[in-house]
């Protein structure tokens, strides 16, 4: 706390500072920032040095001391949102991937998207079959070195350059035989193009995995695309919520709840647990934001929504940039000349650098981590890059998420596993993500799920009333009230005692009656059929369904269990 105070006060006395932005071809902007500057201002700055207007698929990403990635908030101030002294560094990424990026309007903002899925595949993000792998690498190829001349492509050159963190002769090959036999003629736009098209086809397509862990411990990794939540598992999809699907998104520490209701009204609660409570804030802020996006109509439509409960406050958040379809509409309002784009030449150590040329630079400031141990299998092998997770289980397996009407909420083939790799989904950390924490015990403190909550509450009042006594030479006669009225009143400390007792009985009295009314009312909104208005909709809420799914109905069977034993118990004797 002391740090973050001192840093503070530095920062005040410096009026500006320099902050760089590295972009998506590994190129540095650097500019000179005022000290109260909202990160809006840096946004534009970076879009008007790319000359980019369709800018609200993009964001500017930084990572924190402690790893934990952030997407600058332009709403706020940047140096509220650092936690170090300047000079700052960031990235530019893009934040929503278009739906179709063949619809995208202007031939700068494909560029930029397909550097950015050039990037997912090298660092393992977009993950595929071989066949596909081999067709991709081979577009990156044609649209940045051109149709294969055997003059300056000799034999094997598909192998100084590195697509994919790893992968064999095998798949050198295919690549340079589609290059080769495939692909000619094809300008780079159209190069650029096909691979849009191709990528957009792939279930891990828009995937920025956030680790995680489900309830029994396993690793498992979440995102957000534009089609919905997915939950990702091996070489596997195990869950896919479409976005009309989830009903709410909401976290409590490093927990991460999502509400959702299938088809035929299921509805089904899955939990996971982030590495950090930071961490976790940041999955459910993405969580917002992308289904904002994505969802509605007008970003009118978008609200406040909280990360809370019942009965605390929580986080709140609220998405402020435009909507999927108020970008698409205005983009197709846009009327100017095409900018000119400076595509770089690819050389091994830009894009997809040289395996003789040492590791590819990573896109945001360097921090030590621990190497992640990737296994190598036939074919491609396994592609690394982000931070998601999904747990190590299969779709029929109900600890990893609640039921809430049965179990048929897995059932379609919207929640069908889909192998997508011949490898297990293990991207690695180019972007700094917070490392997966392996302490079971950090999910043993939140495992809240496996049964009601069992409160004994202990507790006694004793009601005393007050003894007179009789004053002593006092014949109990005709004179005795006389006698008793003129006594004066004591007001000792037995006196003030008993005030206090009496009172804390009215106060057990009152809470006891509250409590009386509060069980009617729950029981008359659990047990009832009542289809009134206020009823139905505090019915229908998420929190109301958990309290009802997780606690009320355990407690229910719990009650009626001992009270068969008591009753049991009694008529044996």
């Amino acid at each position: 706390m002391l740090s973050r105070l001192m840093s503070g006060s530095d920062r005040s006395l410096d009026r500006e500072f320099n902050c760089t932005v590295r972009l998506l071809d590994d190129s540095e902007y650097t500019c000179t920032v005022q000290r109260d500057a909202k990160g809006q201002w840096l946004f534009e700055q970076v879009c008007q040095h790319l000359n980019l207007l369709e800018k609200d698929y993009f964001g500017i990403r930084f990572v924190d001391p402690d790893k934990q990635r952030h997407w600058l908030e332009f709403s706020k101030a940047i140096t509220k949102q650092m936690r170090t002294q300047p000079p700052y560094t960031m990235c530019l990424r893009v934040k929503f991937y278009p739906p179709d990026p063949a619809t995208l309007k202007e031939e700068i903002t494909r560029y930029l998207v397909f550097l950015q899925i050039k990037r997912d595949l090298y660092h393992g993000r977009l993950l595929c079959k071989s066949s596909d792998a081999a067709t991709l690498a081979a577009f990156i190829l044609q649209a940045e070195i051109g149709d294969y001349d055997p003059g300056k492509h000799p034999e094997g050159y598909s192998s100084k350059f590195q697509f994919f963190p790893k992968h064999s002769e095998r798949l050198e090959r295919r690549i340079a035989e589609i290059h080769k036999a495939e692909l000619i003629g094809q300008s780079p736009e159209t190069a650029e193009m096909n691979f849009l098209r191709k990528a957009q086809t792939l279930e891990t397509y828009g995937v920025d995995p956030h680790p995680s862990k489900d309830v029994s411990g396993n690793t498992a990794f979440l995102s957000f695309t534009p089609f919905g939540f997915v939950v990702l598992q091996g070489n596997r999809r195990i869950h896919f919520l479409r976005w009309n699907e989830v009903t709410k998104l909401k976290f409590e520490g490093k927990t991460f709840h999502i509400y959702a209701t299938h088809q035929e009204d299921q509805k089904i609660i899955l939990t996971y647990f982030a590495p950090t409570p930071d961490a976790c804030k940041h999955l459910w802020k993405c969580g917002v934001e992308n289904q904002a996006f994505y969802q509605f109509e007008k970003s009118s439509q978008v609200r406040t929504v909280s990360s809370s409960n019942l009965f605390f406050k929580g986080s709140r958040f609220r998405y402020s940039g435009k909507v999927a379809k108020e970008v698409m509409e205005q983009s197709a309002k846009i009327r100017r000349e095409p900018p000119e784009i400076h595509r770089s030449g690819m050389v091994p150590s830009r894009s997809c650098p040289s395996i003789t040329h040492g590791p590819r630079q990573s896109s945001v400031p360097r921090t030590r981590r621990r190497a992640v141990h990737i296994s190598i299998m036939e074919g491609l092998e396994s592609l690394r890059d982000s931070g998601h997770s999904t747990p190590v289980r299969s779709v029929s397996d109900g600890n990893s998420f609640l039921h809430s009407r049965g179990n048929g909420a897995e059932r379609g083939n919207r929640t069908r596993t889909a192998e997508f790799s011949e490898d297990s989904y293990s991207p690695s950390d180019s972007v700094l993500s917070t490392p997966v924490s392996n302490d079971p015990s950090d999910q043993a403190q939140v495992r809240h799920t496996n049964g009601p909550r069992s409160n004994q509450e202990e507790g006694g009042t004793e009601l005393c009333t007050q003894k007179q006594a009789r004053p002593q030479g006092v014949k109990p006669k005709g004179k005795r009230s006389q006698l008793e009225k003129s006594r004066p009143i004591q007001h000792g400390p037995e006196a003030r005692v008993n005030e206090f007792i009496c009172s804390l009985a009215r106060l057990f009295l009152v809470t006891l009656a509250l409590l009386f009314a509060l069980l009617i009312l729950l029981i008359v909104l659990t047990e009832s059929e009542l289809d009134l208005a206020f009823l139905r909709d505090i019915r229908r809420t998420p929190e109301f369904q958990q309290f009802h799914y997780e606690y009320f109905c355990p407690l229910r069977r719990w009650l009626a269990c001992k009270l068969r034993w008591m009753g049991g118990h009694l008529i044996d004797k």
